[in-house]
């Protein structure tokens, strides 16, 4: 009889383990339920920064854990059986770039029980969970991004009253402190945040929007180098790398990851630099500190990386972001161009020449941010191949032509002064000059600026008419020059 009593145990545990999981998917996140219609309680919308969070809060509600009310003071679940079980918030500790992970510290009003959740990426989570369960996070994590899907890992630790308090009040104090303030509450937050049992680990599927290969693969044939800046794992962005069209068949992968040391980076970008013109750069956001740590080191990494068709950059921060797109836009000398959906996008849009915010379930501070937003990212396609080329060539046509008809206009004015001994009058009167310069020359303005030179499914068929633009021949000195004659010789 003691056999079964064992397996029993057995299997209640491991339930305990399942119901923390599916209780902590419940409650740690920052999403809001809404119910637009008050009589149907079963029509809920969850509204959150993030995507991932409102698909892990639907996720428990399918394992019949539900959210029914969320704000600043307590949160408000359904459990399996049906009953509302109400928690106080605490504590929370919101996710940020620098941290890469989020807490919050709750208590059940019916038992009374105190529990801190911790969730974010496996780089942070492994040095906090036990040390017999590291393993466990690496391989679950490996196996869900080679899948392509974006890993979260969930922990849990149990308070008592006594711990709390103590804890409450050194933190209150370190948060007052105007000395050493920062120093002091990452300090009470390392003592919180040790010690956590692992719950589990989940994946969240990033689906790409339609036809992102197709687009890619159109600008990549226009001449324009394409960088993928990403958040995601190593792995889960080699995924998407692959799907998204990144990497031709006949391109190889070429890694740079867990670096520490400088000369070790640098031994890499010398490996790198005899295969940069057909191989695909996947580098870390950790290595990437390494290559911008001293001055010669991150020439080089700029002076090999932007030979490459395409350089992808994984764990990347969103200060990373803004700094990759800075720092490209000073080594090459090239304009810049910042495609983002999200918040983290925020910073490499600004920074970028040109922003592009795209519309999407992240919210629309991208497209908020952005100088040109669009609904979906194959809108990219045509604004960058048939309106961007457009709008090139219009305005360096128009702005010669308006640099033309004034030329016309003091050329025969200073040679009619010259003839009359320099005399100080105007072959014109002003309502000649003013017809002239609105009237007579208005519409020549009108043709220029609604001219085709080919058809939108010409440029669409074929991207590499783009790639004229970067040779700069539609406004050069030579184009100028030779406008200028023209005005000259017209005029005299």
């Amino acid at each position: 009889m003691k056999k079964p009593r064992k397996k029993a145990g057995l299997r209640r545990d491991q339930g305990c383990v399942v119901r923390d999981f599916v209780t902590a998917l419940a409650l740690c996140h920052n999403v809001t339920p809404t119910f637009p219609d008050e009589a149907d309680e079963t029509a809920v919308e969850y509204q959150a920064s993030s995507p991932d969070e409102i698909a892990l809060v639907k996720f428990a509600e399918s394992l019949s854990m539900s959210l029914r009310q969320r704000d600043q003071s307590q949160i408000v679940i359904k459990n399996a059986a049906g009953d509302l079980e109400t928690y106080a918030i605490l504590a929370n500790f919101p996710f940020s770039s620098d941290t890469k992970r989020m807490g919050i510290v709750l208590k059940h009003q019916k038992t009374g029980r105190l529990m801190f959740y911790l969730k974010g990426a496996e780089t942070v989570m492994k040095a906090k969970v036990r040390p017999n369960q590291r393993v466990v996070i690496d391989e679950s994590c490996d196996n869900l991004a080679n899948e392509g899907l974006r890993t979260l890992v969930i922990s849990q630790k149990m308070l008592t009253k006594e711990f709390y308090d103590n804890w409450s009040r050194r933190y209150e104090a370190a948060k007052g402190d105007l000395n050493n303030r920062e120093a002091l509450t990452a300090n009470c937050l390392e003592e919180l945040e040790s010690d956590m049992e692992l719950l589990g680990v989940t994946g969240v599927e990033d689906r790409l929007q339609d036809d992102v290969a197709v687009v890619i693969e159109s600008l990549r044939n226009a001449g324009i180098q394409v960088w993928m800046l990403t958040g995601d794992k190593v792995e889960t962005a080699t995924c998407i790398a692959i799907s998204a069209g990144f990497k031709r068949r006949t391109q190889p992968l070429f890694f740079m990851r867990d670096m520490t040391e400088a000369y070790d980076a640098s031994k890499r970008l010398d490996e790198f630099s005899r295969k940069a013109a057909s191989s695909i750069l996947m580098i870390d956001g950790q290595t990437l500190d390494v290559c911008f740590s001293t001055k010669k080191l991150e020439e080089k990494f700029f002076a090999e990386a932007t030979k490459a068709p395409s350089v992808c950059v994984c764990r990347c921060s969103p200060t990373q972001k803004a700094l990759i797109t800075k720092k490209i836009a000073e080594y090459t000398g090239k304009r810049t161009a910042a495609i983002g959906d999200g918040g983290n996008d925020v910073g490499m849009i600004l920074e970028a020449n040109v922003g592009i915010g795209i519309v999407g379930k992240e919210g629309k501070q991208a497209s908020l941010a952005s100088d040109f937003s669009i609904d979906e990212f194959k809108f990219l396609r045509r604004l960058v191949l048939w309106h961007g080329r457009l709008s090139y060539k219009r305005s360096a046509v128009l702005s010669q032509f308006v640099i033309h008809r004034g030329l016309i206009i003091a050329i025969i004015q200073a040679i009619f002064s010259i003839i009359f001994y320099f005399v100080t009058i105007s072959i014109y009167n002003g309502y000649l000059i003013l017809g002239y310069s609105t009237i007579y020359t208005m519409f020549p303005v009108f043709s220029l600026v609604t001219d085709e030179d080919c058809s939108e499914s010409a440029v669409m068929k074929f991207p590499i008419l783009y790639s004229g633009l970067q040779k700069g021949r539609a406004l050069s000195t030579k184009t100028f020059l030779i406008w200028t004659w023209k005005s000259i010789f017209q005029g005299s």
